[in-house]
């Protein structure tokens, strides 16, 4: 699995989704004008760029471990902080923000329980902790399709749905337990229109993520397999597929 992969290509894999996102986290999230706000896995800067519509690119900062995407949030956020660095890890003060958001990370960190309590730590007594998750287990995500397909061919796969975050309650059990307070845990929904079934498939093909490595993983006889059994399983294009994710919010 890699996210060393150009912002490009994770515009077109996810982005197309994620930008959708961005907007409901940031208004869970009660972000306003006035606030100073931190971006923890921005990856290329959906969300960043949210926030710094919101409150200005002076007050906010992001942070990413995959170095094409902080160049990419750098670029496209000029003036925004952003910086190469882990969500268990992160490079601010005690109660540096107002709020801490992390769109669609918690089930790529390596230690999630430490990745939202570095957010607590970061955030400003009655400031605002904030992620969200596709959700991996019942769906619908934008990784749906692609894993329904892998498992029609492969009954044993589990593909991301053991990921944690992606299960209805996971994000409330992590929030609560990094001793965040008046925790709730909503449903989010985007919707995209694919106008071809090609402009679906090929993302999946550049490598990103664990869904894209999967693909990349296979032959080209069962790349093909693949593809069409995809192909059958979706509506004729053009079509829209909605993408749910499971979304918490908790203060400090």
């Amino acid at each position: 699995m890699s996210f060393d992969v150009g912002a490009d290509a994770y515009d077109r894999f996810m982005g197309r989704y994620s930008v959708l996102l961005s907007p409901q986290l940031a208004d869970l999230a009660e972000i306003a004008p006035g606030q100073r706000v931190l971006d923890v896995g921005c990856g290329p800067g959906a969300l960043t760029a949210e926030l710094v519509a919101r409150v200005g690119a002076e007050s906010v900062s992001a942070v990413d471990p995959s170095e094409p995407f902080v160049l990419a949030a750098q670029a496209r956020n000029p003036g925004a902080d952003v910086q190469h660095s882990t969500a268990e890890h992160l490079p601010f003060p005690d109660q540096s923000f107002d709020a801490a958001l992390a769109q669609l990370v918690v089930s790529f960190m390596a230690d999630p329980a430490a990745g939202v309590a570095e957010m607590r730590r970061v955030t400003k007594p009655g400031g605002v902790v904030a992620a969200s998750v596709w959700d991996l287990v019942e769906g619908p995500s934008p990784l749906s399709p692609l894993w329904d397909a892998v498992r029609s061919l492969d009954p044993g796969h589990e593909g991301e749905s053991t990921r944690p975050g992606g299960r209805e309650g996971d994000l409330h059990r992590l929030f609560s337990a990094a001793g965040l307070l008046d925790v709730e845990e909503v449903a989010q929904t985007v919707h995209v229109e694919h106008p071809t079934f090609e402009e679906w498939w090929e993302p999946f093909t550049l490598g990103v993520g664990p869904a894209g490595a999967h693909v990349a993983g296979l032959d080209a006889a069962r790349r093909e397999q693949l593809r069409e059994r995809c192909r059958a399983m979706l509506p004729e294009p053009p079509f829209v597929l909605s993408a749910r994710a499971w979304t918490a919010r908790g203060r400090v």
